[in-house]
């Protein structure tokens, strides 16, 4: 790792603060963050240095949501996850920086597009019940309890597996849970607290992985203690505004800086 200027430090600062920021507000946020990552240190070595970050991320995000969480769920993407850790880690041996950001970025963006055509298919399907039935669609956990159902269950697989694949690679597997805890009808606490549990338990199981890669050492360790401090405020800052975010810009919020991201990984 070469050495940092003041102000690709400061611009790493920025990022850990919204790394902060994301775990407590919008998730998918957090691609901006490793796209600063990404482009101020080299692609591979930025995954090393950002885990540390994230995973004190977690910690005070699942300390604010923990009693959201929706276990079913976590339980039925595990499996797939776990499938995708380990392709990743196998990606990673021989992947160089430009093979790693091209994959994510294009991966997000396919993912982004899947979840709208599923979303907008989901509203049109809600619309026509609710005039048959003059009730209103489930939103919270029992909408994700319609994950249970044979597609769900397929949905389930293939963005765990994703999930794992891009946030092993990259620590991008943010926006593909966003997008399914979206897309199987979450609200905001409820999506917050089953993202705060998964990706607390599945980032410290990425731990050995990137030590035994490289990815984390002495050195990034070092540049971790300088960032860590800046996780604190953005969280603070997460937590104040989340209850003022409405769930339609919540939404659009998630989906949009999952496209950003996704961009700014293909363009780097």
């Amino acid at each position: 790792m070469d050495t940092i200027s003041l102000w690709q430090l400061a611009a790493l600062a920025a990022a850990s603060t919204l790394v902060g920021f994301s775990k407590t507000a919008v998730s998918g946020a957090n691609t901006i963050s490793l796209a600063v990552f990404a482009a101020v240190l080299p692609a591979r070595e930025s995954t090393g240095v950002l885990l540390p970050i994230l995973i004190v991320g977690d910690l005070l995000a699942v300390r604010v949501y923990r009693r959201h969480a929706h276990w079913p769920t976590l339980l039925r993407l595990f499996p797939a996850v776990a499938v995708g850790v380990v392709a990743g880690a196998l990606f990673l041996l021989w992947a160089d920086d430009a093979a790693v950001r091209t994959s994510i970025g294009a991966i997000l963006l396919f993912m982004t597009g899947v979840t709208l055509w599923r979303r907008r298919i989901a509203e049109k399907t809600t619309g026509t019940e609710e005039q048959a039935t003059g009730t209103e669609a489930s939103t919270g956990p029992a909408a994700a309890d319609e994950a249970a159902t044979g597609a769900g269950r397929t949905a389930a697989r293939g963005y765990g597996v994703l999930g794992g694949f891009t946030t092993m690679v990259a620590n991008a597997g943010g926006p593909v849970m966003s997008l399914y805890l979206l897309s199987a009808g979450f609200r905001k606490l409820g999506f917050l607290g089953t993202s705060a549990w998964f990706f607390l338990i599945l980032n410290v199981s990425k731990v050995p992985f990137s030590v035994g890669l490289g990815l984390i050492d002495a050195r990034s360790l070092l540049l971790d203690a300088c960032l860590l401090l800046f996780v604190l405020p953005g969280a603070y800052l997460g937590r104040v505004c989340v209850d003022r975010i409405n769930q339609k810009v919540f939404d659009r919020i998630v989906i949009g800086a999952t496209v950003i991201g996704g961009l700014q990984l293909l363009l780097i």
